[in-house]
């Protein structure tokens, strides 16, 4: 039978990564994420597998491209300042085609901000990322399960398409403790050809490189990589719906805010107020079809973040402004409370009821 203990959203997440298969973890202190790199320390050096406490957070992004080079399952983590200092290394990883998993456990900000909750990285996640065109797999979990559930389909599919992935998660869900099961198998690793493994003269040499003097490979690199985008937006769009068949209002929302938004649509619901909420798991690819298909019946969508409303023009784009989209949101580590967004749906239903 499958494990079942009472975790840390960090230790539960760090626990998946090793029997997923990670091997190498390089990291930085920094709150509220620093209990993975703890967990790691315990536990790497007891599974044969290496840690190591980097100098700062530009040498563990860079530790993490030497070892994925290597075709190891590589992982490091932060929080949102230390993410933005990773970025030119995530850049290098993507432009190089090698998968490896960050994982960002994200706090307030900008700048030094707070250590409290936030969803405010989601532009960084899935837009900006580093320099350069490329996208990153984007997984962002609600729960402590969805934690560990999700750093494993993180390392496979970062294997399956070459790229890194990103875990979205945030200090609520990286400090609350639930209980969580890990099975009792994973999948095989991928043989990695590609990987600097070395060769015995067998093969010819593989380069692991993101510099191209010459424009019209570096060109060619680019589109061979956006069709491989394009393989990952037909395969890998996640998703949950709650209530949504018969729904006047669309509520999205991700991450630790979801288990507060499905609480208040259930509030919704037993007020007459036929609200449906949508849940991105992925939010790079993007699960636009989920909400072309509520236009059904919708007639609003409120997207509720721990933000300024970053994820609002995702949903326009996707709906392709057919319908209004409202925000509600709280930033600086302020966690909207079901009451909040209740009083939001009231006020939508009785706009849409006019």
């Amino acid at each position: 039978m499958e494990e079942r203990m009472l975790m840390k959203g960090n230790e539960a997440l760090a626990e998946a990564a090793i029997r997923a298969g990670c091997k190498c973890y390089f990291g930085y202190p920094i709150t509220p994420q620093t209990e993975i790199a703890a967990y790691m320390s315990k536990r790497m050096p007891k599974v044969g597998g290496v840690f190591i406490q980097a100098e700062s957070e530009i040498a563990a992004i860079n530790m993490v491209y030497g070892a994925a080079s290597a075709g190891v399952r590589a992982m490091t983590s932060s929080s949102s300042p230390g993410i933005s200092l990773k970025s030119e290394g995530i850049s290098y990883l993507a432009g190089s085609d090698l998968p490896c998993v960050i994982v960002n456990v994200e706090r307030g900000g900008p700048g030094l901000g707070g250590i409290q909750p936030s969803q405010s990285d989601y532009y960084l996640a899935t837009k900006a990322g580093g320099h350069g065109d490329f996208s990153l797999l984007v997984f962002a979990p609600s729960s402590v399960q969805e934690m560990a559930d999700l750093v494993v389909k993180a390392f496979d599919n970062a294997d399956k398409y070459r790229m890194p992935a990103m875990i979205l998660a945030d200090g609520l869900l990286g400090q609350m403790m639930e209980p969580v099961r890990f099975p009792e198998s994973y999948a095989p690793q991928p043989e990695k050809p590609w990987a600097c493994t070395g060769h015995g003269n067998a093969r010819e040499h593989n380069i692991i490189n993101s510099l191209y003097l010459v424009p019209e490979e570096l060109e060619k690199s680019n589109i061979e990589r956006f069709e491989r985008y394009e393989r990952v937006k037909r395969e890998l769009c996640l998703y949950d719906n709650y209530l949504t068949e018969d729904a006047d209002i669309i509520v999205t929302a991700f991450g630790a805010t979801a288990r507060i938004v499905r609480s208040a649509v259930t509030m919704a619901r037993a007020e007459g107020i036929r609200a449906g909420l949508i849940r991105p798991i992925t939010l790079w690819p993007f699960p636009a079809q989920a909400y072309r298909d509520a236009l059904s019946t919708a007639k609003a969508y409120l997207s509720v973040e721990m933000n300024m409303g970053q994820m609002v023009d995702d949903v326009k784009l996707a709906i392709e402004c057919k319908r209004p989209v409202h925000f509600f949101g709280h930033t600086g580590g302020i966690v909207p409370t079901p009451a909040e967004v209740l009083a939001q749906l009231r006020a939508i239903n009785e706009q849409i009821g006019k």
